[in-house]
């Protein structure tokens, strides 16, 4: 079996650009999706400044701004005192090619991404195919699943686990999940509701043990996102009948709001152990799982995508040995641990667990003063560029 080929397991953001991004480089794609189509429940949807520039060498980003748009501006609110706390990334203007975020649900950029990957004919994309185990050898790697046909199994030279935390894949080469998982649940929502004329800015993180909340604008048609946090004891079927007292509570003005999904999820901090076994590759959520507050998920999985497809094509295309996917294992795993995951439970810890009144006032005068100094304010501006890692490849490599 030639070692030309690729499976790729898991059509969120991950793994479509992970495959779009080595079609464009000639490699034959097979993608398979358990669920019939795009999932569309509340997930991730903002990207920041510094993933914009790798979905447009993707060819993407063009078409995800005219879907969503820019942001630059940010707030906090402190609840308990209704005090709002502004920035916003205009500093970056001059310095970044792209200085602002872009806001999208997750599910129109895989559907975006998909509209590019169906223009390569070496790409085949399988829906409702759930995968049940993966076997590999010196040469060629399987992965075993049932499909609309039934039973069916798919061979190439490598595949990508990008199926999410629950990942089969991951399972199936015998990686274990390190780490630990919140004693809370994480409520998304997507909500109408007209936030703006009430002062909040496009993307607020109101501060409150009890009424935390991250708030942002997912596009035009005054659609936001609300991720609340509730105690994990409680019945997660009452989860909707819950939700009113919430939303009457933390409101600015008139309650009359319309509630479009609804997505109740655990929040964990965990890693793979490597994100390699054999011809087996792990990226974004099957690799490490962080709650999202912050954005930092899937940027971490934007990140793992940027160097891992330009890598592994190289291999394919025998420019480059395959020590090179250790490399992407090693740096992936250590930039998340140290860097991505230990930022996401310090932002969950002020969002929603700041329950000492005197440690909150000591943090709020950090930001206020971090705010007024320039170089402090550069160092939070630029912290999401922490979460990339160096190209593993010279540019062009592996390209057709």
């Amino acid at each position: 079996m030639k070692n030309d080929s690729v499976i790729i397991v898991g059509a969120g953001p991950v793994g479509v650009l992970n495959a779009l991004g080595l079609a464009r480089r000639g490699i034959k794609v097979t993608l398979l999706e358990r669920e019939e189509s795009v999932v569309e429940s509340p997930r991730a949807m903002v990207y920041h400044w510094s993933v914009l520039k790798g979905l447009n060498e993707l060819g993407v980003l063009d078409d995800a701004l005219e879907v969503g748009f820019k942001k630059q501006d940010y707030s906090y609110l402190v609840w308990s005192t209704k005090e709002f706390i502004y920035w916003d990334l205009k500093p970056l203007e001059g310095l970044e090619e792209f200085p602002h975020n872009l806001h999208l649900g997750q599910n129109e950029l895989a559907k975006i991404a998909l509209k590019h990957l169906a223009q390569y004919p070496d790409v085949e994309v399988h829906w409702g195919t759930k995968v049940t185990g993966v076997s590999q050898d010196g040469d060629s790697v399987t992965v075993h699943a049932t499909g609309p046909q039934g039973e069916v199994d798919y061979t190439a030279g490598w595949a990508i686990a990008a199926d999410g935390a629950g990942s089969v894949m991951r399972e199936s080469v015998g990686l274990g999940f390190e780490g630990m998982t919140w004693p809370e649940r994480f409520v998304a929502t997507n909500i109408r509701y007209d936030f703006e004329s009430y002062g909040y800015r496009q993307s607020v993180m109101q501060i409150d043990p009890v009424y935390g909340a991250i708030i942002a604008k997912i596009d035009r048609s005054n659609l936001w996102r609300v991720t609340y946090m509730e105690d994990e004891s409680l019945p997660i079927e009452g989860v909707l009948d819950r939700m009113p007292a919430y939303f009457k509570e933390i409101l600015p003005g008139d309650k009359d709001y319309q509630l479009e999904q609804f997505s109740p999820y655990r929040m964990h901090q965990r890693s793979a152990e490597s994100y390699r076994v054999g011809r087996v590759l792990l990226a974004g959520d099957a690799a490490h799982a962080t709650n999202p507050t912050g954005g930092l998920g899937l940027t971490s999985g934007l990140f793992d995508t940027y160097v891992l497809y330009p890598a592994l094509a190289a291999v394919i295309r025998g420019e480059a040995d395959d020590s090179v996917l250790d490399d992407y294992s090693e740096k992936r795993r250590k930039v998340f641990l140290e860097v991505a995951s230990p930022q996401a439970s310090e932002n969950k810890r002020f969002v929603y667990g700041s329950n000492d009144p005197v440690r909150l006032e000591q943090d709020l005068d950090q930001v206020r003063k971090g705010l007024a100094d320039r170089e402090l304010l550069m160092k939070r501006l630029t912290f999401p560029s922490k979460l990339q890692t160096p190209p593993l490849v010279p540019s062009g490599a592996g390209a057709v």
